[in-house]
Order: C-alpha cells, then sequence, then structure tokens
C-alpha cells in the first residue's frame, strides 16, 4: 500500500506544476487567466455569446416528447406530439413526420385552416405578434440563401420574410413563412435530474393549406419533420451542441396508441442497424429481399435501389406500406399461397383481404424485410395486415401494403409501430428492434456531442417529470468516491 501511496503522489507531483500539501495530498495551485483581457471593455453580447455557447455545451442531453395517435387508419392513422414555441410559450399539437424537414404550425392569418380537430385536440394558432422572441427570417438572411434550403423557399425580394411552399404525396399542401423563435423543453440530464430548457429554431408558420390539410376530422396544428435537412429540428439542436445528432421512436399500435419519442439514443440489445443511402432528401435504406416464412421472393433487387425516382424509405408520415408493383405481386401472392387452406381470400376496395375466423398470429407467416449490413426487420402479420371490420361472423384482414406502379417503396407507420426506431444521424444509418412500446426504454444521456456516457429509462407516459432514470455513471462514481476515502484514510495511518 506504501508503494502504492508513493506512486500516486509521484505520478501527483509530474502531472501538476505546482502543488501544496493537505492531509498528505498535493493540492494543485492552478494559474487563472482573464478569457477578456481587462485593458479594453468587452461587450455586453460578447458576453452572452460566450456564455450561451458554453452552455450549450453544458447542457446537453436527452429531449423527451409525448406521443400520441395510433397506426390503425380507421381510428386516427397518424401519430403526433406536442411542442412549445413562442415567449411567453404556447403548446402546438404537431404529427410527427421524418419523411420531411421543416416544423410548421398554422398561423393566426391562415388561409384555408381548420379552426376545429375530430380527435378532440384544442386547435391553437401561432401569431408571432405576441411573443417577445420571434422575428421574421427575411430573404437576404443566410438561412434562407442557404445552399441546403429546400427548393420550396420563395424570395420575391431581398426586404420580404422568406417564404415557402410544400407539396406533400398525398397531394396536399402548405406555404407560409419562415420565423425564428425560442422551443421550450424538458431535458433530461441524467437520474432525476430536469432541466428547463429552450433553444432558439427556425420553423414554418402556415398561412394557407390544401388538400387533406383542411379536413377537420383529423386536423392538428402542423407538422413536425425529423427529416436529415439542415433545417430539421434535430439538424438544427444538434449542430449547436444542444442535442446529439440521434433520435429514437417507439410507436405503440395496440389499444390507444401512443408511444415515445426522444432526442437521443435509445439503447436496447436486439436493435439491428443498416446504413443509410448518403446524400439523400429522405431516410433511404438499401434493401435487398423480401422473405416470406423464410422464402425469400423472386424479385429483381435493382427494383428497390435508390435512383431518381426509385428507392426504399422510412417514413412516420406515412399510415400505411407501399411497394413497388414488382415487389407487390409476388408478396401478395406469397401470402395468399400461405393461408389459403386456413381463410377465405376475398377482394375488398380492390385490395387483396381475407376473412378469418381465428386470431391472424396462429394462421399468417413472419415476413422478413432484408437490408444491407445483415439487418432483417422482422414483421408480424399485424404490421402488414390491417384489420377493416367483419363480414359474416369472420374478422376481415386486408394487406397493408399498398401497390404502386413505379416509385418509391415507403415503409409507413403499419410496419414501423411495435419498434424501436433509432436514426443515428452521426452515423449515417438507422436501427430497430421489435419492442413492447408501453415498456420503459434504456435512454442514452450526453456530455458532449456525439459522444454517449450514461444510460437512462423513459416511460411511456409522455411527461419527463415521471421519468425514472437508472444510471450506471451514478454508480461508477460511487465506486470511485469510496476507492478515493480508502485510500485516503490507508495514506492517513501510515
Amino acid at each position: 500500500m506504501r508503494a502504492f501511496s508513493s506512486l500516486i503522489l509521484a505520478l501527483a507531483a509530474v502531472v501538476l506544476p505546482a502543488a501544496v500539501v493537505y492531509c498528505g495530498f498535493p493540492v494543485p495551485l492552478l494559474s487563472l487567466q482573464r478569457a477578456f483581457p481587462s485593458s479594453r471593455p468587452v461587450q455586453l453580447e460578447t458576453l452572452r455569446a460566450r456564455d450561451r455557447l458554453r452552455h450549450a455545451r453544458m447542457l446537453q442531453g436527452v429531449v423527451d416528447f409525448s406521443v400520441e395517435g395510433s397506426s390503425d387508419p380507421l381510428l386516427i392513422g397518424l401519430y403526433f406530439t406536442k411542442v412549445k414555441l413562442g415567449t411567453p410559450p404556447r403548446e402546438f399539437t404537431v404529427q410527427i413526420d421524418t419523411g420531411s424537414d421543416i416544423l410548421w404550425v398554422n398561423c393566426n392569418s391562415c388561409n384555408g385552416c381548420p379552426t376545429s380537430s375530430g380527435l378532440g385536440i384544442q386547435l391553437n394558432f401561432f401569431d408571432a405578434s405576441i411573443s417577445s422572441s420571434s422575428s421574421l427570417i427575411s430573404c437576404s438572411d443566410p438561412i434562407c440563401k442557404s445552399a441546403f434550403q429546400t427548393t420550396g423557399t420563395q424570395c420575391l425580394s431581398q426586404s420580404k420574410p422568406c417564404s415557402y411552399t410544400f407539396q406533400y404525396g398525398d397531394g396536399s399542401g402548405t406555404s407560409g413563412y419562415y420565423v425564428s423563435e425560442s422551443m421550450y423543453f424538458d431535458m433530461v440530464m441524467g437520474p432525476s435530474m430536469i432541466v428547463n430548457s429552450s433553444a432558439t429554431v427556425v420553423f414554418g408558420c402556415s398561412t394557407y393549406q390544401s388538400g387533406d390539410l383542411t379536413k377537420s376530422d383529423h386536423a392538428i396544428d402542423g407538422i413536425f419533420g425529423f427529416g436529415p435537412g439542415d433545417l430539421s429540428v434535430i439538424s438544427q439542436l444538434s449542430a449547436r451542441g444542444v442535442t446529439p445528432k440521434v433520435f429514437s421512436h417507439c410507436l405503440k399500435g395496440e389499444g390507444n396508441g401512443g408511444g415515445i419519442l426522444v432526442l437521443g439514443e435509445v439503447l436496447e440489445p436486439g436493435i439491428v442497424y443498416s446504413p443509410l443511402v448518403p446524400s439523400q432528401p429522405h431516410y433511404n435504406l438499401y434493401l435487398q429481399s423480401i422473405a416470406v416464412n423464410g422464402q425469400t421472393l423472386p424479385i429483381d433487387p435493382s427494383v428497390f435501389a435508390t435512383s431518381n425516382n426509385r428507392g426504399t424509405i422510412v417514413d412516420s408520415g406515412t399510415t400505411l406500406a407501399y411497394l413497388v408493383e414488382e415487389a407487390y405481386t409476388p408478396f401478395v401472392n406469397a401470402i395468399t399461397a400461405a393461408v389459403s387452406q386456413s381463410v377465405t381470400p376475398t377482394i375488398s376496395k380492390g385490395n387483396q383481404c381475407y376473412l378469418v375466423s381465428t386470431s391472424v398470429g396462429e394462421i399468417f407467416p413472419l415476413v422478413s424485410l432484408n437490408f444491407a449490413g445483415s439487418a432483417s426487420m422482422v414483421l408480424k402479420p399485424e404490421q402488414y395486415l390491417m384489420h377493416l371490420g367483419f363480414y359474416d361472423g369472420a374478422a376481415l384482414w386486408c394487406i397493408g401494403f399498398q401497390k404502386v406502379q413505379e416509385g418509391v417503396t415507403i415503409l409507413g407507420d403499419i410496419v414501423m409501430k411495435d419498434k424501436i426506431f433509432v436514426y443515428d444521424l452521426a452515423r449515417q444509418r438507422i436501427g430497430w428492434a421489435n419492442y413492447d412500446c408501453s415498456q420503459a426504454v434504456n435512454v442514452s444521456v450526453t456530455s458532449e456531442k456525439n459522444r454517449f456516457v450514461n444510460a437512462g429509462q423513459l416511460s411511456v407516459s409522455g411527461s419527463t417529470r415521471d421519468k425514472l432514470l437508472q444510471s450506471s455513471t451514478m454508480e461508477a462514481l460511487a465506486v470511485l468516491v469510496s476507492l478515493s476515502l480508502f485510500i485516503h484514510f490507508q495514506l492517513l495511518r501510515r
């Protein structure tokens, strides 16, 4: 022990240039220097900017959002969360959409925006005039001029607000202008440690809507784009070091739905990862084959390859799933052949359906989507079938994959439900694992950008303040403290 103690003191003497000794331990004398020389004045804004940068480094952690909604097209057919914008903050209900980049909400001047919702939620409208932290993005702003900006950006003159027009795959559309504003959220820093935090983000204020966005039955306040583009909130926050460059969700398929959404990495031993196709505007994956009941289907892999008008993407803003015709036909034929002796195949509204008198899990086969990196996504029957009611005492189940003549294969909520999905933008990969999304998940907490140092747990309740976090780092710290005290007392007893 004396030799060990002498080694510690020797090392300390080498590492520390100047020290005094207290209770046998060297205590370093640190020289201090001013960050800003005293010989010249410093502007207050310079000090604030320095503090903001430091706080961003200090406060990086996991941002937790509540999740509501369902993948069931007969109920809701979408998942949504809530964001707080403006000063004082106001809450908006927005759809979770990994297929687009921009966060936008309805403006108080919106033309065509619904004023009520069949989902039973209170619709709110953003009013920049009552927020002390709001400012318009002008056409002369570098954000508007950015080469990474969407082609939907419109600028008539440099003095005008930076405006946009988006068109979605279902034909609906929205237009408006960009606003810089404070977003408020609860940040999980560690075990039972919640920090009320905020960050400035750029989002869209919608002044016009068309198509399904104008309908009241499933109306919400806007769309929360989680795409990989520079103007997505996850990209904005991670660029400033506020959050890691990764987010995760677990969308619950059964019962009332709901789930978990975090700006952070969910940790689960069963997660498999597949690389993202680089330089794409969406989350494109390398789908290589499809197997039904363990048998690979005769599909040319080139129909899934990424090109100008083809590819395979995951998109939480899409309710169902879509397969190109070359894959759809052998897929449906294989399912029908596997169950034809136990069910009654039928066609309903152009869809391949089945009349089932027992549990689909006992009859229908597992489906495997096989991606690059030896990553397979196994689908249970409920993840490729949709229940559309009853007929003659039997349950009517239909294929949830829709056929597209040509174009992109889209894996929507029906496939993504009851799975953990991790979008690791830092490592350019997506991971997934089957999971009961009503259970708590392990989530990493970061101390600096893109480095994960400890884990905790978030539950599906949706209120960050109710989360119980279990941290291995705190346990390790306790061990180190105990070891230090043991060495200290051993030294005193020499």
